[in-house]
């Protein structure tokens, strides 16, 4: 397994849009497994391919206390179960140290497949709704910042590029 480089807004990648995958194989398992690593390490509770230069739509997210229910999804679709909206205060692997509060469905029905392929439909509530949606968001090249104020989506954004270049 490997710790794999994740992007940081305001890079352009980072608004590429994800394609489905044809097929599970044992390259897209090892990139699970990387992606997993990648995102324990960060650490953080969700992590889509797109935040690692892969732009195939496949998620991985552990929203769990103790980090041992890893959950995977690939060619994922959301269906909204409940239109009231949660407020989290969410933040980012790719917008590193800046948390906004966002709304979005409390709960939501994903159908995906899973690391081996087989399809499954799952009801998340709570945090795994709302993490679940945010990086669903990132395979169609969207980020929490694009819910916030242009002014403060700005500031981060000049935030962030000042210390990528002071880390150049």
């Amino acid at each position: 397994m490997a710790v794999l480089e994740i992007l940081e807004f305001p890079d352009p990648r980072l608004r590429t849009e994800a394609k489905p995958l044809a097929r599970v194989t044992d390259t897209t398992r090892t990139l699970i497994d990387d992606m997993l690593e990648t995102m324990y390490e960060a650490p953080g509770i969700g992590l889509a391919a797109t935040q690692v230069n892969i732009h195939q739509r496949l998620l991985v997210m552990d929203v769990s206390d103790e980090k041992s229910e890893a959950m995977v999804f690939i060619n994922p679709v959301i269906s909204v179960l409940d239109e009231e909206l949660a407020e989290y205060d969410e933040g980012c692997l790719s917008v590193p140290g800046f948390y906004e509060t966002v709304c979005r469905p409390r709960k939501v029905m994903v159908s995906a497949l899973n690391r081996d392929g087989e399809p499954f439909t799952l009801e998340l509530e709570g945090l795994a709704a709302i993490c679940l949606q945010h990086e669903v968001d990132h395979l169609n090249g969207k980020l929490f910042v694009d819910y916030i104020s242009p002014l403060k989506r700005q500031r981060i954004r000049k935030k962030l590029e000042k210390d990528q270049r002071q880390r150049a």
